[in-house]
C-alpha cells in the first residue's frame, strides 16, 4: 500500500470518494459526475466526459478522434480498440515519392473510430439513454464556455500550423486567433453534428448524413477517402496484453497501440531492484530510461495492425526474452539499442469509477494536437491525422496499406493484484504514454507512493532519436550531470509544458476511491 506523503511542490490533494471521475478539463469531469448523479455508471460516466472534451479541449481531440478503452466490469477486464483504418485507396503507391507519411491535410486522416467507441461502450455497458450522454456537451458548444488556462496556451501554440486550413481557421481561429484564456468559445455547428449522432446512435457518422459529407469533403480536395470506407469501419473488443510486475499486472490494449512499451519496460525492470536505489536518483533514473529505450526500439521495428505483425505480440512479453533484453543495460553507459529478436528466444485521457465496483480507462485523441488541420465543412469536425502512424519502409510491417490500422500511441492502463481490480490510469501525451504508465507504476510499486504524489513527480522522456529530455527544474542538483556522464544525450523538451503528458489515477480502496488529477493539465478527480 502506498503512503499518504506529498514530497512535491504540487501539493494538490487527490480526491476520496465512492464515485469518481478524473479528467484533464473540469466542466468535462463534471458531465460525467452528472451522469453519475442521474443514476448512471462509470461507462456513462466516462461517455459523457469524453463527449464533452471534444468541445471543451479541442487542442487535443474532437469527434474525428480515435479512441481505445479498458474496463473492469464487475467481473473481468475487456478492452474495446476503436481505432480507425485508411481507406481503400491508401496504397503504397499513393504516397510514392514521398520520405514520411503526411501529418496535415486528408492523406494523414484514417476513418476516425471514437463515435464507434461511444456506441459500442453504450450499448453494452451503459444505463442512461445514448442521447443523454450528449447534453453537457450540445450545451457548451451551442452557448459556449469560458476557455481554461492551459487549452489556450496550448490553442495559441498550435495556432500557426492550421492558418493555411481556411474551415479550420473559420471554426477554430475566431478574431483570427485562437480564445485566450477566460474568453467564451462558441461552435453551434459541434453542436448540430453532436445532435445527428446522438438522434441516429451514430449510424450518420458510418452510414449516413454526416458520412456523406465528410466523404465529399475528403473528395473535394483529392482525398481518398469514400462512404465504403466509413460504411466498413468497425470497433473490436479485445483481450488485453499484460506482465507481472512485484505482485501487481499491468494490462494494456495489444497492438496496434504502442501499450505493449510499458509492458515489455516493466518486464525488463523486474530484473532489477528499483526499491533499494532513490527514487528520483541517478541509478534509479538511468535503469529506467535504458529499459524504455530497448522497449521503444522493439516496438518501432515489430508493432503494427495485428493482421500484419511478424509474430504473435506475446513473444515480446516473454520471460526469457525480456531478461535477454535486461542483461543488455550496462550501468555505467547509455546507449542507443537496435532491436532484439524475439523469435530467437494532442490526447485526451479520463478515468472514472463507481459505487457498484466498475472502473474505466478511457483515452481519445486526434494524435497531433488539432489532428490534420481538415475540419469538415459546417460539422465542427476536427479531424485527426493518425495516418502519420504508418511506415513508408517497403518490408515494414506497418507499411501503409488500405483497410490497415497504423501504429497508435493512445494508450489506456490499468492495475490489477490477484486477478482484482487496483488502479484504472494513465497519462495522455503522444509517445510520452507508455513512459508515463512505466513511472506511475514504478512509484506507485516500488517507491510506495500515492497517486497524486505519483503524478506530481518529475518526469523524464525518452524521444525518437533515444536522445531523453527532462523537467529540469524539478530534479536534485547533480542528478542530470550524473545522467550526462553515462552518455545521455539530454535536451530541451520541444514544449515544456506539454511534453510530459498529464495523468489521471484512481485507485480501488477498500471503501471507495482515491483519485489523482495532473497538475499540468486543467483538469481535476471530481466525486461523491
Amino acid at each position: 500500500m502506498f503512503t499518504w506523503d506529498f514530497p512535491y511542490p504540487s501539493q494538490r490533494m487527490p480526491l476520496l470518494a465512492k464515485n469518481v471521475v478524473a479528467t484533464s478539463q473540469p466542466l468535462a469531469a463534471q458531465a460525467g459526475l452528472q451522469a453519475l448523479v442521474k443514476g448512471g455508471n462509470a461507462v456513462d460516466a466516462a461517455l459523457a466526459a469524453a463527449i464533452t472534451l471534444t468541445v471543451v479541449e479541442p487542442t487535443s481531440n474532437g469527434i474525428g478522434s480515435d479512441a481505445f478503452a479498458i474496463l473492469w466490469d464487475g467481473e473481468k477486464l475487456v478492452g474495446l480498440n476503436a481505432s480507425g483504418r485508411a481507406p481503400a485507396g491508401w496504397t503504397p503507391e499513393r504516397f510514392k515519392g514521398r520520405a514520411a507519411m503526411p501529418t496535415q491535410g486528408w492523406d494523414a486522416v484514417t476513418v476516425p473510430g471514437c463515435v464507434s467507441a461511444w456506441v459500442a461502450l453504450s450499448q453494452r455497458y451503459g444505463k442512461l439513454p445514448f442521447p443523454d450522454l450528449f447534453q453537457a456537451a450540445i450545451r457548451y458548444a451551442r452557448d459556449g464556455y469560458m476557455v481554461s488556462p492551459i487549452t489556450a496556451a496550448n490553442w495559441a501554440r498550435q495556432a500557426p500550423n492550421f492558418k493555411g486550413f481556411s474551415e479550420f481557421a473559420w471554426t477554430f481561429l475566431p478574431k483570427d486567433r485562437a480564445p485566450r484564456a477566460g474568453e467564451r468559445f462558441y461552435c453551434p455547428q459541434q453542436a448540430e453534428t453532436l445532435e445527428e449522432i446522438a438522434a441516429t446512435k451514430g449510424e450518420s457518422f458510418y452510414r449516413g448524413k454526416l458520412a456523406e459529407r465528410i466523404a465529399l469533403a475528403s473528395q473535394a480536395d483529392e482525398g481518398a477517402h469514400t462512404l465504403s470506407d466509413f460504411a466498413a469501419h468497425r470497433c473490436d473488443w479485445v483481450e488485453p496484453l499484460s506482465v507481472e510486475y512485484r505482485g501487481y499486472r499491468l494490462h494494456e490494449i495489444p497492438p496496434n497501440g504502442q501499450g505493449i512499451v510499458a509492458l515489455m519496460a516493466l518486464g525488463i525492470l523486474r530484473h532489477f531492484d528499483l526499491s533499494a536505489l532513490p527514487v528520483d536518483g541517478a541509478d534509479s533514473l538511468h535503469l529506467q530510461i535504458e529499459a524504455m529505450k530497448l522497449a521503444f526500439a522493439d516496438a518501432y521495428r515489430y508493432v503494427s495492425d495485428a493482421a500484419t505483425m511478424e509474430f504473435d505480440a506475446q513473444k515480446l512479453l516473454a520471460d526469457d526474452y525480456l531478461a535477454r533484453r535486461a542483461k543488455a543495460i550496462d550501468m555505467k553507459r547509455a546507449q542507443t539499442p537496435p532491436p532484439g529478436d524475439p523469435r530467437a528466444g494532442g490526447t485526451i485521457y479520463l478515468t472514472t469509477a463507481d459505487a457498484n465496483g466498475m472502473m474505466v480507462s478511457y483515452i481519445q485523441s486526434n494524435y497531433m494536437g488539432f489532428g490534420s488541420g481538415v475540419v469538415v465543412p459546417g460539422t465542427g469536425i476536427s479531424m485527426q491525422n493518425r495516418g502519420a502512424g504508418f511506415s513508408l519502409k517497403p518490408g515494414h510491417p506497418n507499411r501503409v496499406g488500405p483497410g490497415k490500422r497504423p501504429y497508435q500511441t493512445i494508450i489506456p492502463g490499468f492495475l490489477t493484484r490477484d486477478g482484482k481490480p487496483v488502479m484504472s490510469f494513465g497519462v495522455m501525451g503522444g509517445q510520452m504514454q507508455p513512459q508515463g504508465h512505466t513511472q506511475m507504476v514504478t512509484r506507485i510499486v516500488d517507491y510506495q507512493q500515492n497517486p497524486q504524489a505519483a503524478s506530481d513527480g518529475p518526469r523524464w522522456i525518452v524521444n525518437n532519436d533515444f536522445s531523453v529530455s527532462f523537467e529540469t527544474q524539478r530534479y536534485a542538483h547533480g542528478v542530470l550531470d550524473d545522467l550526462k556522464a553515462r552518455g545521455h544525450r539530454i535536451v530541451d523538451p520541444e514544449a515544456a509544458m506539454f511534453g510530459f503528458g498529464g495523468a489521471q489515477l484512481i485507485w480501488r480502496l477498500d471503501d471507495g476511491y482515491c483519485a489523482g488529477s495532473d497538475h499540468r493539465k486543467d483538469g481535476h478527480a471530481i466525486g461523491y
